[in-house]
């Protein structure tokens, strides 16, 4: 059985799940039977869709004239829980793009409906299909850094006014009322919390407390700058620090503390080190492949729905949080202008590397722009 797969989404990152959809129709693995978005398809996402391909802007619509076998919803994150009923009722297997839900409610609702429906619900983690998991697993198992004492992540990232202006929900907390929870942990480095959480080994797991600080440079809802701390029964703590407001951009990392020395993951290039030794790491399973070879053969998923638990518990923190805190006028630089301007707070791309090297909040490392005191 030669499955059909539609993507829900045809612009921004839905291009790229569009793109893999096609490698895997032209090498016959798939059938990509066609895609929907309430806006035009961008010329970039018509060129991949084949000529048989349905063009459409409903989803229940797309749905009947498809009979699909999957579904990959790559549209807004206030929009995936809707969708993914609509396909779930349709018989769809699921790829749902991060952040997959934006609260614990909708987690277990649609956890419930895919379990009920006998259906798989892939998440759109792809550091989860990374031949390093099992690497850096590997490593910690066998004692190479002693007892694991703690996992942190940081990124720090220029983002421009652009950015914020690709879509409606972009640096929001809500749209029209509606939570999106726009922010530097749950959406651009969402990767680095989730997959800091899947190397904890507590991925699934809800923590028993989850302390989140959330700042912004720029006038918006959202954060841009952010850090979090879970903590967990027989569990290391895990922290992560983020921010858009950087110098410089710079690869993200995943930071696994050890009694005897260090693992430092990059998960987008996967350089793995382990102590001071570079690991070499096979390439990357790509995730609707991986949901196609579940589908057809029973392969088991990457990046299961149930492995975001512990991720949904901590976007939920941050939507409950209070308001983000305006950073002092003093502590941030605007460079450039139009849609090229982004803000820069100094020192931040350091402040983010301290805090996974300390396993430590903005607030505990005394910095200034926090309101806590001099600069650690």
């Amino acid at each position: 059985m030669i499955p059909a797969v539609v993507v829900f989404g045809t612009a921004g990152y839905a291009g790229q799940h569009l793109r893999r959809a096609r490698a895997l129709h032209d090498r016959g693995e798939i059938v990509l039977a066609g895609a929907c978005d309430i806006r035009e398809p961008p010329e970039e996402a018509r060129v991949l869709l084949p000529a048989a391909a349905v063009v459409t802007r409903d989803a229940a619509e797309l749905l009947a004239r498809t009979t699909p076998d999957i579904a990959v919803v790559a549209t807004p994150p206030h929009t995936h829980l809707p969708l993914a009923r609509l396909a779930l009722a349709a018989g769809c297997h699921l790829l749902v793009e991060k952040p997959p839900v934006l609260d614990l409610a909708a987690f277990d609702e649609l956890d419930r409906l895919a379990r009920d429906r006998g259906r798989a619900c892939q998440t759109g983690f792809q550091s989860f299909g990374s031949a390093a998991v099992p690497v850096v697993r590997a490593a910690v198992e066998n004692g190479e850094i002693g007892t694991v004492t703690g996992i942190a992540a940081a990124g720090a990232w220029i983002r421009r006014d652009r950015y914020f202006a690709r879509a409606e929900w972009a640096g929001r907390r809500r749209v029209g009322g509606q939570p999106v929870v726009d922010g530097a942990l749950t959406n651009p480095f969402a990767h680095a919390v989730a997959t800091a959480l899947l190397v904890n080994g507590t991925a699934g797991v809800l923590p028993e407390r989850t302390a989140v600080e959330l700042y912004r440079a720029r006038d918006i809802e959202s954060d841009d700058t952010a850090c979090a701390r879970l903590s967990f029964a027989g569990a290391p703590d895990v922290v992560v620090a983020a921010t858009l407001d950087a110098e410089a951009d710079h690869e993200p990392y995943v930071l696994v503390h050890g009694s005897a020395g260090r693992i430092r993951w990059h998960y987008k290039t996967d350089l793995v080190i382990v102590g001071d030794t570079r690991v070499p790491v096979a390439p990357p399973r790509d995730l609707l492949a991986n949901l196609v070879a579940h589908v057809r053969g029973g392969e088991p998923l990457l990046a299961p729905l149930a492995a975001t638990r512990a991720f949904t518990a901590l976007v939920e923190a941050v939507r409950d949080a209070p308001e983000p805190l305006p950073l002092p006028a003093e502590w941030v630089h605007a460079v450039g202008s139009g849609p090229d301007r982004h803000f820069v707070v100094p020192g931040v791309d350091r402040d983010v590397d301290t805090a996974a090297e300390r396993l430590a909040l903005f607030s505990e490392l005394a910095l200034p722009w926090t309101g806590a005191g001099t600069r650690a």
